[in-house]
């Protein structure tokens, strides 16, 4: 047998961790990592917090799951505090990022769809941008315009056209009769830490407003507390009609939410959507763990003081390596430094000689990370390596 008992889908590198202490990841041969990739902004009270491990130890000596045709008064409970901190009025439940966004593109149609009389069955297609990263699924992928995810799955899902990121009269140009809404990230993540323009986004407000169409916020990497406000929206001064939240949220345990105003929503009914773990109380406990330790004033103004800190000294570090380094850019402790020569050679480097962890991101992007309870300790530790790296760096020769 030549496959490996994993499926060979990720091509996966040396590093080996098994054991996890705040903001350091430790290999197996006990190589001691500074984790400023966080598992792609999951792991965002670090790997050690006490509060978010006593309460998934007590829930799951107590009871881990039961059917959601009982009560839950688990994810009540988590549910509550999400409509109290943000937009929603309601939340679905689900146990991933990618599930959050299908949720999320069935709540548009539901709301055009199946509202009684008012339904619209023509009303399916979400207008969707370059370079957008929505998941892993078909729905999600058929939703992005990256052929390189959809190779080796067509055809695509019908339901989604493609504008140009952060181009308002690309997408009024797409709108028609059957347009249902737009699906967008206010921080592309994958695509290369690229903010969304306040123009942009309130631009797309305005015409959801207008037309009556659902704007959908893809939220799963840059919410929960990662850019200094809980939620991105809250940056530009807008009020979506649906999120999409994963990641951060359950602070490495895997679960997802999709977030909805009652009108949004109107098409939720009964027997409409459905999940066998979504909301299970283990998955609740750690998300109350985590909203408990960052939906407060004290917490999220800590993100934006510690972000602003490491992107000034950004800005002054990249100015040392003009060959490498074009700007930064990002919200709060989710930062990009865009580069100018392709940033997957550097990050390995980073990781393989200076033990260092980022993430690899389009437009020759390094993304920085951090978890956000990361100290001075931890910030002076990441520019030492991040120096040393750049200081090292040989720019490979052109193939």
């Amino acid at each position: 047998m030549s496959i490996t008992p994993l499926m060979p889908v990720y091509p996966r590198c040396g590093v080996r961790p098994v054991r996890g202490e705040h903001c350091h990841l430790i290999d197996e041969d006990g190589t001691r990592y500074l984790d400023f990739a966080s598992g792609i902004a999951v792991n965002l009270l670090g790997h050690s917090h006490e509060g978010l491990i006593k309460a998934i130890q007590e829930q799951a000596a107590t009871l881990m799951h039961v059917s959601n045709l009982y009560g839950s008064p688990q994810g009540e409970k988590l549910a509550q505090m999400l409509v109290d901190n943000t937009f929603a009025d309601t939340v679905f439940f689900t146990n991933s990022g990618a599930e959050a966004v299908e949720t999320a593109i069935k709540t548009a149609r539901a709301y055009h769809q199946n509202a009684g009389d008012a339904g619209d069955a023509s009303k399916h297609e979400l207008i969707t941008f370059s370079n957008a990263f929505h998941g892993r699924t078909m729905a999600t992928i058929s939703a992005s315009n990256q052929t390189k995810m959809h190779h080796g799955f067509s055809p695509m899902l019908d339901g989604f056209k493609y504008a140009e990121f952060d181009d308002l009269e690309s997408a009024k140009a797409l709108m028609g009769p059957n347009t249902a809404g737009f699906l967008v990230e206010p921080i592309q993540g994958e695509g290369g830490i690229r903010p969304a323009s306040q123009e942009f986004m309130q631009g797309l407000r305005d015409l959801a407003d207008e037309h009556d169409l659902m704007l959908v916020l893809d939220e799963v990497q840059c919410g929960v507390a990662r850019t200094g406000t809980l939620y991105a929206y809250e940056q530009y001064g807008i009020t979506p009609d649906i999120v999409a939240t994963a990641k951060g949220i359950g602070g490495g345990f895997p679960f997802g939410a999709c977030l909805a105003t009652e009108k949004a929503a109107r098409g939720m009914t009964f027997g409409t959507h459905g999940s066998t773990y979504g909301g299970n109380p283990l998955a609740m406990a750690a998300g109350c763990a985590v909203m408990e330790a960052v939906a407060n004033e004290e917490f999220l103004s800590s993100v934006r003081e510690k972000g602003e800190r490491i992107r000034t000294r950004l800005e002054q570090f990249i100015g040392n390596y003009p060959e490498l380094f074009e700007l930064v850019r990002g919200m709060g402790l989710m930062l990009g430094i865009k580069m100018k020569v392709e940033s997957r050679p550097f990050f390995v480097h980073l990781r393989e000689n200076h033990d260092l962890l980022t993430v690899a991101a389009g437009d020759n992007t390094l993304r920085v990370l951090p978890p956000l309870v990361i100290g001075d300790a931890e910030i002076d530790e990441f520019f030492d390596k991040l120096s040393a790296g750049a200081a090292s760096y040989k720019i490979p020769e052109p193939a």
